[in-house]
């Protein structure tokens, strides 16, 4: 721990860096990417600098600097999102914003929702590769106005890659801890790896991008050996200059020992088989100021829980969910500002041998406007009506601000209401003598306040904010003593008040050498009121203090990424993790070796699963592009 520490005082105190190699952009170039990059709101897209909101933007370069093997390690260096793996290596993971639930948040896949109406367990279960991924937007706060229902406590929109020139990736990825097998589990090392390969085939009028990866590992305990695989298709097809058509499709596939996710110490012997796809097809239509976009889009999901994988015949839990998608997106530009509306619909149902078969229908529409008032002051307004067949209507109205004090200040501010449906796990649950549903939960309910201020200039980012958010009628799973199965009642009301700080900064030390660092707090304090004398999951599991802080160096081909995150939940003790990534450029190749949790430290994110203690993984990416 003392040595933890030492390396995360040095980090704090070091100076920052801009990458100037083949392998990463100059600093300069950086910043013109981020500038070029548009918001992908449904209606209104924004270039990134004149957002009103507080959204974090992670870039493929910026992918390639972290010691991360999957999509859900990636998103645990970002500030505000709590990544909670029953899991490691991408096999299962609940995500939550801001000291959320992870069914108050939504992911979303270039726009299209990952919504599971079975349970927000199995939201992560998606198809897109690293290699894939162009960026990924991180909104935080209330987004029932942008993206309609469960967006309460914020997004995560992952947004694959579009180049207008042909090229190919691949990567190969090995790793172990090490470690003898445990007793009754094999021979040999915990130890496993993987593949993906990414190839974007362009022409001046068409883009498809096809992806696929695969990963096996034989666990890094007792029965946590996992397979995973993903297909990714998205391509663009332009008729002419105003009209084009997307099409996107998917398949994840998981099957993983499930020791201590949701029954420890009696499922030692579970496992789980986790399927989803996803198929979206969409067009656009320009005419002058006017742009229309309808789209259609499905997922669906099987869950296959066994609670003895070695004996089918009892403790079998199956689900089969399926939700289809109707939207219409538009905008229009005028004088006074940018119009979006719209309308949308998403008609779900469950076929389950403890859930039951449900249906229900949910429909959206929504108005905004977005402008600016001379050059100091933008915003955004607009409003959100929503009905559900089984909780009827809601409203959510928002209100960003944003005022440009100078070309280096910016204080921005929002105001929004969401709203976040029962699941259907919530609703009909039935596992006697383990959890049990609820049929008269009723929506949650919240609305989000927030406040920050951005200073940007040449080399330096800063950002320091505060936000509140308050929940009624809110959702917790709860049961008077141990000897009680648990059950989701409206607990009453949540309030989470928060601070948070980012800082980044990069240095150029030489003509091809360079430093940098990012810095990262954030402090939450989340209050319960109920007369209700219940033990509540959500008081356990809450998050209160994230610090997250990186150093990278580079000279020439060679780069080093050094990362510590340090978090406390409410009622359990903190924990630190240090990774550590190096890389190296050479002509088309980038070899990489990876080092995560150096210390060993024995830390648990949900369930009763101990995360994986230090663990080494050596690996090579190849990208060739037609210029």
């Amino acid at each position: 721990m003392k040595k933890s520490l030492i390396i995360l005082i040095s980090m704090i105190t070091l100076p920052v860096f801009a990458q100037e190699t083949e392998e990463f952009p100059k600093n300069k170039e950086q910043e013109n990417q981020l500038e070029e990059i548009i918001i992908q709101g449904n209606r209104i897209q924004l270039p990134f600098r004149q957002t009103a909101r507080d959204i974090q933007v992670i870039t493929q370069e910026e992918i390639q600097k972290l010691p991360a093997r999957s999509l859900n390690e990636v998103l645990s260096y970002i500030s505000g999102v709590d990544i909670r793996q029953r899991g490691p290596f991408g096999t299962q993971t609940d995500i939550s914003i801001d000291g959320g639930t992870s069914e108050q948040s939504i992911v979303l896949i270039n726009g299209v929702k990952m919504i599971d109406s079975q349970t927000a367990h199995n939201m992560m279960n998606l198809p897109v590769p690293l290699t894939a991924i162009a960026h990924i937007e991180v909104l935080r706060g209330a987004a029932a106005r942008v993206y309609g229902i469960n967006a309460l406590t914020g997004a995560i929109n992952i947004v694959t890659k579009k180049d207008r020139n042909s090229s190919i990736t691949a990567r190969l990825l090995a790793g172990s801890s090490f470690e003898s097998k445990e007793e009754g589990d094999g021979s040999g090392i915990y130890a496993g790896g993987g593949a993906e390969v990414t190839g974007n085939f362009a022409t001046e009028k068409q883009r498809h991008l096809l992806a696929v990866a695969q990963n096996k590992y034989n666990g890094q305990r007792y029965n946590s050996a996992s397979r995973n695989t993903r297909l990714f298709y998205n391509g663009q097809y332009d008729l002419d200059l105003n009209n084009s058509m997307q099409a996107m499709a998917g398949y994840a596939g998981s099957r993983f020992g499930a020791n201590g996710f949701y029954a420890a110490p009696g499922d030692r012997n579970s496992e789980e088989l986790v399927e989803s796809s996803i198929f979206s097809l969409s067009s656009k239509h320009q005419w002058g100021d006017f742009m229309i976009s309808p789209r259609i889009s499905n997922r669906y999901g099987e869950d296959d829980y066994r609670y003895f994988k070695d004996d089918l015949s009892k403790g079998r839990s199956l689900h089969y969910t399926n939700a289809l998608m109707l939207e219409l997106n538009s905008h229009l530009v005028t004088d006074i500002g940018t119009f979006g509306f719209g309308w949308e619909s998403r008609l779900e149902e469950i076929n389950s041998s403890n859930i039951g078969d449900h249906k229900r229908d949910n429909h959206g529409a929504y108005a905004e406007l977005a402008g600016s008032l001379g050059e100091k002051l933008q915003g955004t307004a607009g409003l959100y009506a929503n009905y559900n067949t089984d909780f009827g209507w809601q409203w959510y109205p928002g209100l960003d601000l944003a005022y440009l004090i100078n070309t280096s200040w910016k204080v921005s501010t929002s105001i929004g209401a969401g709203q976040r449906i029962p699941s259907f796990t919530d609703l009909y649950l039935n596992q006697l003598p383990g959890n049990i549903g609820n049929e008269s939960l009723q929506p949650e309910n919240a609305w989000s306040y927030e406040t920050n201020v951005e200073y940007q200039k040449q080399n330096l980012t800063l950002q320091v904010g505060a936000f509140s958010r308050n929940i009624t009628d809110f959702i917790d799973w709860v049961r008077e003593d141990a000897s009680q199965p648990y059950s989701p009642i409206n607990f009453g009301k949540n309030t989470v008040k928060g601070i948070y700080g980012r800082v980044r900064q990069n240095f150029t030390l030489g003509n091809r050498e360079s430093i940098g660092y990012r810095f990262s707090y954030n402090y939450l304090q989340p209050t319960l009121e109920s007369s209700a004398g219940v033990t509540s999951k959500y008081v356990l599991e809450s998050l209160k203090h994230q610090l997250i802080a990186g150093v990278h160096y580079q000279v020439d081909k060679f780069s080093l990424h050094l990362e510590n995150r340090w978090l406390q939940r409410e009622l359990a003790d903190a924990y630190n993790i240090v990774d550590l990534r190096v890389n190296y450029q050479w002509q088309n190749f980038l070899f990489h070796t990876e080092g995560t949790n150096l210390f060993n430290a024995e830390y648990k994110e949900a369930g009763a699963v101990p995360m994986p203690g230090r663990w080494f993984s050596l690996g090579v990416t190849y990208q060739w592009e037609q210029l």
